[in-house]
């Protein structure tokens, strides 16, 4: 009900709202099948995709057809318990996401200069 509401007013959503969600804290063995039956109550899904690396195990994305859908799961899914482990919902944000990754990509060509120059960074 409260979607139908939201899609009938003139609402205006907060620029943080997506239709892409990130998911984190998720176990490690849970199913695509499992993630579309909590996901899916909220509305159409478009996409899920489930990390499957080291890097990645317990985090997902979720695609939402209507950005009210996606808000909606935030809001009901945030903490919501799967597996003895609470959920952490999030709108995807590129500008975070591209900003973990330059940092470490220059975290590794300093270690390279470093090694490269002989610069240790321990203190004597």
């Amino acid at each position: 009900m409260a979607t139908i509401s939201l899609r009938k007013g003139n609402t205006r959503l907060p620029p943080e709202v997506n239709r892409v969600l990130y998911v984190r804290n998720l176990p490690f063995n849970i199913s695509s099948e499992e993630m579309y039956d909590i996901f899916g109550k909220y509305g159409a899904i478009r996409q899920i995709r489930i990390g499957t690396t080291k890097d990645t195990r317990g985090t997902a994305y979720v695609v939402y057809e209507d950005i009210y859908d996606a808000k909606t799961a935030v809001d009901h899914l945030s903490g919501f318990n799967v597996a003895n482990r609470y959920l952490i919902v999030l709108y995807y944000q590129q500008a975070k996401m591209s900003k973990k990754v330059d940092l470490k990509k220059k975290e590794d060509e300093l270690t390279k200069m470093q090694d490269k120059y002989g610069i240790s960074t321990k203190d004597k």
